[in-house]
């Protein structure tokens, strides 16, 4: 059985198919098989980013497809270890759809209130949906260099009723320059920022490794 992770948002640009693109690189580089199912057909981000990385020969090799519907998107999930749904933006019927299929939902954001508060109102018509709030998280992306600001901004959604995972991507070009060459953040030239990257991966996988361990309990 695939364990699904749905990466989504109320706006566009926040940091779903970065965070889409990171989880599949350190799954499939612990050997795990994992396919990115690419929703937001209108832009194809994650979709074209893997193109260029084929094209690079970039390994490991990252599986994307695109979709106009996640029910045909779910219907090949249980072919993979990890299923993971890089969600368009807006599409509130859609969203609904992901929350309800995965194991985990992460929700991106910046520090800023024009980003949290979209998120959280998000988060909150997700339980109104019956999602349980443990299979909700968020997490920082797009930060600036304020650690007052950050700290803040965790504050806020944990005192929201939320959890925030470790580590934050801040705004970088190198991250734009990597994605453009068809590599994750994590695989960025410079080490500390590769550095950053991986720690907020590994709160990626430590989380879908705790979906594992429950389920085996």
């Amino acid at each position: 059985m695939a364990y699904i992770i749905g990466f989504v948002s109320q706006k566009g640009g926040v940091g779903k198919s970065t965070l889409a693109r990171l989880l599949a690189r350190e799954i499939a580089a612990g050997g795990a098989s994992v396919k990115i199912a690419d929703v937001d057909i209108q832009q194809g981000t994650s979709y074209e980013w893997a193109k260029r990385r084929a094209q690079a020969g970039i390994e490991p090799e990252i599986r994307i497809e695109t979709f106009s519907s996640v029910r045909t998107a779910l219907k090949e999930a249980d072919q993979y270890d990890i299923y993971i749904f890089d969600g368009a933006p807006h599409a509130s019927r859609d969203t609904t759809t992901i929350a309800k299929a995965a194991d985990l939902i992460v929700i991106p954001t910046s520090q800023g209130l024009d980003d949290l508060n979209p998120s959280i109102l998000l988060a909150h018509d997700l339980l109104s949906e019956g999602i349980p709030i443990e299979r909700i998280a968020f997490a920082m992306v797009k930060v600036t260099d304020s650690e007052t600001e950050t700290s803040g901004a965790r504050d806020y959604i944990t005192r929201a009723g939320y959890r925030v995972l470790d580590g934050e991507l801040p705004v970088r070009t190198a991250y734009s320059k990597a994605h453009d060459a068809g590599r994750a953040v994590s695989e960025a030239p410079f080490a500390t920022l590769a550095k950053k990257a991986d720690l907020l991966a590994q709160s990626l996988v430590d989380a879908v490794a705790h979906l594992a361990a429950r389920e085996a309990a």
